[in-house]
């Protein structure tokens, strides 16, 4: 999470903001482990990451802070799925 982040686009954020069938859709067809994780959240968790991390400018203090602030579900599938997926 230290990496700069882009900011999304207005087309990423509307994916980001979908319904889950979309939003899932969206994160089979993602190249990218940790983007095809977060469209693959439930709209919750997008929402929060949109409001928590992307509205304040994509910070990465802030995405950490978010994700430190998720429940353990959501961190350990963080691990498994983007940091270790060969676990």
């Amino acid at each position: 999470m230290s990496e700069p982040r882009r900011q999304p686009t207005g087309f990423a954020r509307r994916m980001l903001l979908a319904p889950n069938l979309v939003a899932r859709a969206a994160a089979r067809a993602s190249a990218e482990r940790e983007q095809a994780w977060m469209l693959s959240q439930p709209r919750s968790v997008r929402e929060s990451y949109v409001r928590e991390v992307v509205d304040r400018g994509e910070d990465p203090v802030h995405a950490e802070i978010w994700m430190l602030r998720q429940p353990r579900a959501v961190r350990e599938s963080y691990i498994e799925q983007v940091l270790d997926p060969e676990v």
